[in-house]
């Protein structure tokens, strides 16, 4: 050690300089551990709980996520990974919702058994429901939102948020019915008649509580009318007059709407 000493001092001034500025600079640059990490899972818990009411949902959810990670097991962890996913579902943001939908389906996956295991698929509904498109957009999201409150009610019949879960899906089936008559229009207004009735006969069938039916019975008889089959549309224009006799539709039926040359659709795409 002493020749090693010697060996360092014997050194040129300006190396020696060099070498002792860089152990300076590197010792004043060593990174400071996360004083999150001293935190035992109560304590991160219990702070990650306060920053979530006070809405600091990023700055809680490493509290809550640490908490999860050093006792993932315990009563502390599991609570810990289900705020995560709330502090994520609060934040929004498509982005934060794919998150906060992963972690709720983490929080299922270890823990089925819980009894906020109800909650968190509730809460997987939602974050699907949060990120359904328009009407006139893809419906992939909506049918996964529906099928999400579905199991809901499925597995956990007598839960709280099994009454929560079917006002949702009345909200869904309503979107659902709503991007069947967006497309039925779409396909009438470009001269697919056939496609039209198709489409507004599956409204019909599935979304029977559709609360714009006038329109229906109205495009369903344009749309039979356009293909020739006059008798069919004149009983579709009956039922609007006799179940919505204050329908401003009404006054829109072609007095002599004649059959026209069916315009040629070997199929109908399919649109959601």
């Amino acid at each position: 050690m002493r020749r090693m000493a010697r060996r360092f001092w014997s050194l040129p001034i300006p190396v020696l300089l060099l070498a002792l500025l860089s152990g300076s600079v590197g010792c004043g640059s060593a990174p400071r551990e996360d004083p999150v990490l001293r935190l035992s899972a109560e304590e991160s818990l219990a702070e990650g709980k306060r920053l979530l009411a006070e809405e600091e949902y990023q700055e809680a959810r490493k509290y809550l996520e640490h908490a999860f990670e050093v006792e993932p097991n315990s009563v502390a962890g599991r609570e810990a990974l289900l705020l995560a996913a709330d502090a994520l579902y609060l934040a929004g943001g498509n982005q934060n919702l794919i998150q906060a939908e992963a972690k709720y389906r983490d929080f299922l996956n270890r823990f089925p058994t819980s009894d906020r295991a109800a909650y968190a698929q509730y809460q997987i509904g939602n974050a699907l429901f949060e990120r359904m498109e328009k009407p006139d957009r893809d419906q992939t999201r909506t049918h996964e939102a529906l099928e999400a409150f579905r199991e809901l009610i499925r597995v956990y019949p007598a839960n709280e948020h099994a009454t929560k879960a079917e006002e949702k899906i009345d909200e869904i089936r309503a979107r659902l019915a709503e991007h069947e008559f967006y497309v039925a229009h779409f396909y009438f207004r470009y001269g697919l008649p056939r496609a039209t009735v198709s489409r507004l006969n599956y409204l019909l069938e599935n979304y029977p509580e559709y609360p714009q039916l006038d329109e229906v019975y109205y495009y369903l008889g344009r749309a039979h009318a356009r293909m020739g089959d006059q008798e069919e549309a004149t009983d579709w224009f009956d039922r609007l007059r006799e179940e919505y006799p204050g329908s401003e539709l009404l006054a829109e039926i072609p007095d002599d709407e004649m059959p026209g040359d069916e315009t040629d659709e070997s199929s109908e795409e399919d649109a959601r």
